[in-house]
């Protein structure tokens, strides 16, 4: 496999993100990944790898009508495509591959 097979880790969750919401924005997926994950991200972040995995073909956006609630700004949807299925799926198994036996609860003095 090359090197861009397999996502990093805040990929990785940006795209579960994703996946969860059925309506998904910048704003939406941060929502999603800070009470799911309980950590404080930057918006930059979240656009930053949004841009990333499209410009990598594993999403896809849209830009929506604008609308008065934002001064007449449009949000900007984002969707995972076939190949960012694929490369989350790709990641699961190799996490997976990567954990088998391993007593993941440990205590470290």
């Amino acid at each position: 496999m090359a090197k861009g097979d397999y996502l990093g880790a805040f990929e990785h969750l940006v795209l579960l993100a994703l996946m969860r919401l059925s309506d998904a924005y910048g704003v939406s997926v941060r929502q999603e990944l800070e009470q799911r994950i309980d950590r404080d991200i930057s918006i930059g972040a979240i656009y930053a790898t949004l841009d990333r995995l499209e410009a990598k073909g594993l999403v896809r956006s849209r830009v929506g009508e604008p609308t008065a609630a934002r001064g007449g700004r449009a949000k900007r949807h984002f969707t995972v495509t076939a190949r960012g299925v694929a490369a989350v799926n790709r990641t699961h198994r190799a996490l997976d591959s990567m954990t088998e036996g391993l007593d993941l609860v440990r205590s470290f003095a």
